[in-house]
């Protein structure tokens, strides 16, 4: 069953001096607003490692849950209480932002979704996730960058480009069109080539920016790096605030006129297998850092973010019931988690398949009934306009059959 005043805006320049690692292309495009004064971006986050969907929004009416999940099941009750969402559905408790949004009808959640990938290997369930095609391969593009190539040839949303977060372009933005690459975490040293490059091009032509981005360069190297044998490594706080550095970075840059509408950035460490934790440790601190990437969104994007619309995904879930180290192992469903001013919110979208040994998929995980692959062409159709056709036979090859989900977007 279905349990259902404008900011400025900053240029080029501005975004630059504030400092930051940019490394990609040189002319970000200016562009007027639409006639209908609306301005839309999309945000993909790609969750590697396979996220614990039963501990994030745990199904607290179910009566088959707390035994399952034992000690890593969410309650409504105890020293740390679930967010209650409606009646069914209860959010994980160190993601109060999400809750926040929940009730103000700015995010929603699709639960017991999967891919059409069932082997529960991570890196072809990544592939699948990120190419956008039916089974794992060698592919050299993603779904996200494909769906950017897709728009009309002069739209103001292909000709800014997309924006890829990380140490290297996730496999979700790889492809024809042009991807702006922002490294927060893992910055490039003084003898970066491609560093090098941009620094030298701006040299040329505008060196007051070049001196801005030099400046600001070695400003997050010296904030957000320890400097070790030579090697940068990752920002002092761990994963989780890596999360929301990344965040608040990428924000920055799509609340600009010139900046990018189409982003995505992918988080490490969500494979579980040991001391998993629910309501505290380590899943719950994950939770908290992606929490908190929702709160820079929200902060950074000002006005912006009333257009915008956020994804979560992962490659797939993990097992209902819990293992001998208090973890849980590779599993099938999951849940997507949507946020922002553009999603029609306050919904926990799922036909929920129970929890009996009977109902458990292979007899082990949530069995899938939303496909991830749905939920995406939604999103895109609504965002950006692209038609089903298109959606599920270039962005998403050989998937007519996977019917872009409704009513995402207000």
């Amino acid at each position: 069953m279905s349990l259902l005043c404008e900011t400025p805006s900053l240029s080029r320049r501005a975004v630059l001096m504030t400092g930051g690692a940019l490394f990609a292309w040189a002319h970000l495009p200016r562009f007027a607003r639409a006639a209908d004064n609306r301005d839309p971006r999309l945000i993909v986050i790609v969750l590697r490692g396979a996220l614990d969907g039963l501990s994030t929004v745990g199904p607290v009416g179910d009566p088959d849950y707390a035994g399952l999940h034992g000690d890593i099941a969410l309650s409504l009750s105890g020293a740390n209480p679930a967010f209650p969402l409606d009646g069914f559905f209860a959010v994980n408790p160190a993601m109060p932002v999400f809750a926040r949004l929940f009730k103000a009808g700015q995010a929603a959640v699709v639960h017991a979704a999967a891919t059409g990938y069932r082997d529960r290997s991570h890196f072809d369930g990544q592939d699948v996730l990120e190419s956008g095609l039916p089974g794992p391969g060698n592919a050299t593009t993603g779904w996200l960058n494909r769906a950017l190539a897709s728009l009309p040839a002069g739209d103001r949303i292909a000709k800014a480009g997309g924006l890829a977060v990380g140490p290297s372009t996730p496999l979700v933005i790889r492809g024809a069109a042009p991807v702006l690459g922002w490294a927060p975490q893992f910055l490039p040293t003084p003898g970066d080539v491609l560093a090098e490059r941009v620094l030298d091009l701006y040299n040329h032509r505008d060196p007051v920016l070049a001196a801005a981005l030099q400046k600001g360069l070695d400003a997050d190297r010296m904030a957000m790096s320890d400097q070790i044998g030579g090697k940068t490594m990752k920002p002092k706080g761990g994963l989780d605030a890596g999360m929301r550095q990344s965040a608040q970075g990428a924000a920055k840059l799509m609340a600009a006129d010139d900046g990018p509408r189409i982003a995505a950035l992918a988080f490490d460490g969500w494979d579980t297998h040991v001391n998993e934790g629910g309501a505290t440790g380590r899943l719950a601190n994950l939770l908290g850092g992606l929490d908190g990437a929702f709160e820079a969104f929200e902060t950074g994007l000002g006005a912006r973010w009333k257009d915008t619309a956020i994804v979560a995904i992962t490659e797939f879930g993990r097992t209902a019931r819990i293992n001998g180290t208090v973890g849980t192992d590779h599993g099938t469903g999951t849940v997507v988690l949507l946020a922002g001013g553009a999603i029609k919110g306050g919904r926990v979208i799922a036909d929920w398949p129970g929890l009996k040994p009977a109902q458990l998929y292979e007899q082990r995980d949530l069995a899938p009934t939303s496909d991830v692959r749905a939920v995406l062409k939604g999103l895109l159709a609504n965002q950006f306009g692209l038609s089903a056709a298109v959606l599920g036979d270039k962005v998403f090859p050989e998937s007519a059959a996977v019917r872009p989900m409704r009513d995402l977007v207000v």
